[in-house]
């Protein structure tokens, strides 16, 4: 039998639950494009399963933020004339991911980069950058999947939001050194391709391990 349950919204890769899995924690990811899987309404009736059996350690949530992020700001006027709620739709997802944190009873967190969603929930409850929790990860990292992407020991800035409940407290930093100026990373992974969103998107590894160590371990 499995230590516990992970509820994770809206991730593909699978890189946030890795640690907890590798520590025999049963991890239920919900994303459509998943084989077998669906949007987080879709899956309720899985997710309502996982709550009820009152062994839910953990929620974590990754809505989409193609079209809430400031970054891409300069397209929300083109976008909401093909489609005037656009953001609703995107704070819905949110918003699901913090209404099953909360029916969960765990500490949970949905994550975002600057976005629209501060004037919508609030202002985050913390932020940080994948390099200050680079120091949970070997010296000798190398990324898994996207080595040629992603920096060892996720040594780049990409400032990140979390909206958090459930006594959730942000993990102990370990920053790891990073080169001045834009990470290389912005420049390699521009781009439209859902295999270039997928990578942008992709939880820091450090991070991951780091709530690991402080909720799971």
């Amino acid at each position: 039998m499995s230590k516990g349950i992970i509820i994770s919204l809206c991730d593909y890769t699978g890189v946030a639950t890795q640690p907890w899995r590798d520590a025999g924690y049963e991890a239920i990811h919900i994303d459509p494009q998943r084989d077998d899987n669906g949007t987080i309404l879709e899956m309720m009736p899985v997710i309502r399963k996982a709550i009820m059996s009152g062994r839910v350690k953990f929620v974590m949530g990754f809505p989409p933020c193609t079209d809430v992020a400031v970054s891409g700001a300069a397209h929300f006027a083109s976008k909401a004339e093909k489609d005037k709620h656009f953001q609703a739709k995107a704070a819905l997802v949110a918003e699901q991911c913090r209404m099953i944190g909360e029916l969960a009873g765990c500490p949970w967190f949905f994550e975002n980069p600057v976005s629209v969603f501060a004037s919508i929930f609030g202002k985050p409850n913390y932020s940080f950058h994948p390099y200050e929790f680079g120091g949970y990860l070997p010296e000798d990292d190398q990324h898994p999947l996207w080595p040629e992407y992603i920096k060892p020991r996720d040594a780049y800035p990409k400032k990140t939001c979390l909206w958090t409940g459930g006594c959730f407290e942000l993990p102990v930093r370990k920053s790891v050194f990073v080169e001045p100026g834009f990470s290389d990373q912005h420049n390699k992974l521009g781009g439209k391709s859902l295999r270039t969103k997928n990578i942008r998107s992709a939880t820091p590894r450090g991070f991951a391990q780091a709530i690991f160590e402080k909720y799971g371990a």
